[in-house]
């Protein structure tokens, strides 16, 4: 059908705008059904909300808008990123709306391995700049795991060569995550699997491990493209637990190699990574049991020659013992002497303060103590007379500051007054009874003085002789013929000369009414015997 006729212009068909919009887009499906554009991906700001996802194919020449429909878009092996060089699969159709059109995309892959190498590359810059690889993020292996996470196929021959390598050399408690290692989907299960790794409770009913292997056999690029997905990428460089990785042989690099915190060329590599040799750490630690062992017993045969060395340095127990038996012997011999050293000081300290205890001493004190007595009442005396006259003074202002007050404040002050006068009568009372207590005491020392004042034995017929200075005579030796003598008697002193050769005088007969002798228990008459 052709929609100009140049042999007939005036008979060519009208069409409306719908019409020719409809016919050039069923010419455009049906002329590119089917086609493989390559292109550089550009405005590509991730799926709409209605999961569809719109940008354009551009080379250095041209534009080509296209679309990914939601049930393409979650079947795509390779995720569209902006910048990158794909191939697309798809057929070409127009939107009448706004006379454009574009490609309908169903598959997508990258534009051969040079342009895969440079996301790679891309990406790898990005996630160092952003610190993902920094050494200082990397976490020590623990020398000794419990529990070692894998996160690998469950069906290859991965995880029977680590299954296999971790029982011959240290058998221990192993858990797997089965995830997909490639195709579609896969990296968002290994980022599923190491985050659900590191959410385990260490208590929880499954153990937490100590240690991750990301595990996955050898491969092309595009077999090992999962592990370089930006959320496995993330999910290794924030995993809490050690993680270790594996994937393809020692020559293929990924970039989870890059964020894990070591890397392993093989699978098996992981394991004996992660897990030391049983036997050798036996032959280790039997080797350090017997050094230990010899350590110990040369230690104690150098502690026991010592101890032996120290035993025949010691000096005997008769030594030691020589000369505190000698001091206690010495102590034992001065102990007599220094007894009656000691009896003989405090014989003399007891004649040194016998000999102050005179009747003229103890006279002096009762005259001190008398007169301080007196000078204390006289002090009370004037200190209750002052205080009473304070007392009185305060009456009188309180009389008349309240005078005027009603009644209340008149009982109150009489009541005041009251307390006043009884106070003023008990410190009178307590005045006198102490001035009684006083006298009573002085009346008592005035007693002890009398009993031992000579003068009472003056009173029984003896007499004192002195000499011309005042001292009293005590022995007849003491007396000479011719010295001036005082006599002194109960009722008075005379003066007398001591002569030499004279005649006892004649006794002297008493006028005065024979007192009544004293009888002893017995009843006979006690005989005090003469004065002269």
């Amino acid at each position: 059908m052709s929609f100009f006729d140049n042999d007939s212009p005036g008979n060519l068909a009208e069409y409306t705008v719908s019409e020719i919009s409809g016919s050039i887009k069923r010419t455009m499906e049906t002329a590119f059904e089917h086609v493989r554009v390559r292109g550089e991906i550009s405005g590509y700001r991730g799926p709409h909300s209605s999961g569809h996802a719109y940008f354009a194919l551009k080379d250095d020449r041209s534009r080509l808008e296209a679309v990914i429909w939601k049930g393409s878009f979650s079947r795509l092996k390779v995720r569209p990123e902006e910048g990158m060089e794909v191939i697309a699969t798809g057929k070409i159709t127009t939107f009448p709306g706004s006379s454009k059109y574009q490609i309908v995309i169903e598959s997508l892959e990258p534009a051969g391995v040079g342009a895969l190498m440079a996301l790679l590359e891309e990406r790898k810059r990005k996630f160092a700049a952003e610190g993902l690889f920094d050494p200082s993020r990397k976490q020590l292996l623990p020398y000794m795991p419990h529990v070692i996470g894998v996160v690998t196929s469950p069906t290859g021959a991965v995880i029977r060569d680590i299954l296999h390598r971790i029982s011959d050399r240290f058998p221990l408690h192993v858990i797997v995550w089965p995830v997909r290692v490639q195709g579609d989907g896969a990296g968002a299960e290994i980022a599923a699997a190491i985050d659900g790794f590191n959410a385990l409770d260490p208590g929880g009913p499954i153990a937490r491990p100590d240690v991750l292997i990301v595990a996955r056999g050898g491969g092309s690029l595009e077999d090992l493209w999962c592990f370089n997905d930006e959320a496995v990428v993330r999910a290794a460089a924030n995993s809490a637990i050690p993680l270790i990785s594996a994937v393809g042989h020692e020559t293929d690099w990924t970039l989870i190699d890059y964020a894990s915190d070591q890397r392993a060329p093989t699978p098996t590599g992981a394991a004996e990574m992660a897990v030391p040799v049983k036997a050798d750490l036996e032959a280790q630690l039997a080797g350090l049991s017997a050094r230990l062992a010899s350590a110990i017993n040369r230690q104690m045969d150098n502690r026991r020659q010592g101890l032996r060395g120290l035993a025949r340095a010691m000096p005997s127990i008769d030594q030691l013992l020589a000369l505190p038996r000698r001091r206690f012997d010495e102590a034992a011999s001065r102990l007599d002497r220094g007894l009656e050293l000691t009896a003989l000081n405090k014989r003399r300290m007891l004649e040194r303060a016998a000999s102050h205890l005179r009747p003229d001493m103890l006279a002096a004190r009762f005259a001190e103590r008398r007169q301080r007595l007196s000078d204390l009442g006289l002090r009370a005396e004037r200190v209750v007379e002052r205080r009473i006259d304070q007392l009185k003074a305060r009456i009188a202002r309180a009389d008349a500051v309240f005078s005027g007050l009603p009644a209340r404040l008149a009982n109150e002050t009489a009541r005041s007054r009251d307390r006043l006068n009884n106070l003023a009568r008990r410190s009178d009372g307590a005045l006198d009874v102490r001035l009684r207590r006083e006298r009573q005491a002085l009346a008592a020392h005035d007693r002890i003085l009398q009993s031992l004042s000579y003068k009472n034995v003056l009173k029984r017929g003896y007499a004192v002789i002195r000499d011309e200075n005042g001292q009293p005579l005590t022995r007849a030796e003491q007396v000479a013929a011719g010295h001036a003598l005082a006599i002194q008697f109960a009722d008075g002193n005379i003066a007398a000369t001591a002569g030499e050769g004279a005649e006892p005088p004649t006794p002297i007969t008493l006028t005065t009414a024979p007192q009544p002798r004293r009888k002893s228990a017995k009843g006979s008459p006690i005989d005090q015997g003469s004065l002269f």
